[in-house]
C-alpha cells in the first residue's frame, strides 16, 4: 500500500475523465499530484497548447517540491475532420497532443528522479479511424510515435511509455445491447481501466517496461470485420 506516497505527480488535463480518474487514483495511494487544465478549478489553470504557460507551471512545480517523479500527458487534443478542421484548429491539436508532451518533457528533464516515468495517453485511433477525425487522430499517432523516441532520449534514468485507450465512457455509464456486445470483453471501458495501468506502468513492477504503447480497447482493435460477419452489414 502506498507505494506512491509522497511522490510528485504531473497530470495534464486531471480536470475531468481519465485525467481526474488518474489524479485521484494517484493521491489515494499518498502521492502529490500537480494538476493543469485549462478548465477552471482547484488546480493550476492554463491552456497548455502555450509555451509561456507550459515554462510557468513548470517552473511552479520545481519551485514548490524540487523534483518530479512521474509526468501523465493526458490532455485532450481537439477532435474536429478534414471538411470543418481550420489550419489553426490542425496546429492548435497537434500543439496540446504533441508538442506540449515534448515541451514539458524537456523542461522537467532535469528534474526528474532516477527511475521516474512519463506515461503518454495516446488512443486506440494512433492505429485505426472514421472519417473527420484528422486532428485527433494526428495526435494521438504523434504522441504514441514520440513515446519510443523520448524513450531512446531518456535512456537509464526515465521510463517513458504510453497507454491507447479505446471506447472509455467518462460517466461510468453502464451499456447494454450492441454497445456491450460487440465489444470481446463484452462492456465499454471506464477511465478506472485506464487509471489502473497508468499507475502499474509507473510503479517498480513494470521496471522492465519500457518504450511501449499498451493498447487497452477491450479487444476491439484486434477484432476483424466482414460484410455479413456476426450480424455485420455494410451500408
Amino acid at each position: 500500500m502506498f507505494e506512491f506516497k509522497d511522490k510528485v505527480v504531473v497530470v495534464t488535463g486531471g480536470a475531468n475523465g481519465i485525467g481526474k480518474c488518474i489524479t485521484e487514483e494517484f493521491r489515494k495511494e499518498g502521492a502529490l499530484v500537480e494538476v493543469i487544465d485549462k478548465v477552471e478549478g482547484d488546480h493550476y489553470v492554463g491552456d497548455i497548447s502555450d509555451k509561456k504557460t507550459l515554462e510557468a507551471f513548470a517552473e511552479h512545480v520545481i519551485e514548490k517540491y524540487g523534483h518530479i517523479d512521474y509526468l501523465i500527458n493526458n490532455a485532450l487534443p481537439l477532435m474536429k475532420g478534414i471538411n470543418d478542421c481550420s489550419y489553426e484548429e490542425f496546429q492548435y491539436a497537434l500543439a496540446v497532443g504533441v508538442a506540449a508532451p515534448f515541451y514539458l518533457t524537456k523542461l522537467f528533464m532535469p528534474h526528474f528522479t532516477d527511475g521516474g516515468s512519463i506515461v503518454n495517453i495516446s488512443s486506440s485511433r494512433d492505429r485505426m479511424s472514421q472519417a473527420q477525425t484528422e486532428s485527433y487522430t494526428a495526435a494521438k499517432g504523434g504522441i504514441s510515435a514520440l513515446t519510443h523516441a523520448l524513450m531512446m532520449s531518456l535512456s537509464g534514468k526515465v521510463r517513458v511509455n504510453s497507454v491507447s485507450p479505446g471506447w472509455i465512457d467518462t460517466d461510468y455509464t453502464v451499456y447494454a445491447g450492441p454497445d456491450a456486445y460487440q465489444q470481446p470483453s463484452g462492456r465499454v471501458g471506464n477511465p478506472l481501466d485506464i487509471a489502473n495501468a497508468v499507475l502499474y506502468l509507473c510503479s517498480d513492477k513494470a521496471g522492465f517496461i519500457n518504450g511501449e504503447n499498451i493498447c487497452i480497447d477491450g479487444g476491439m482493435t484486434h477484432q476483424m470485420i466482414y460484410h455479413a460477419d456476426n450480424g455485420w452489414t455494410l451500408s
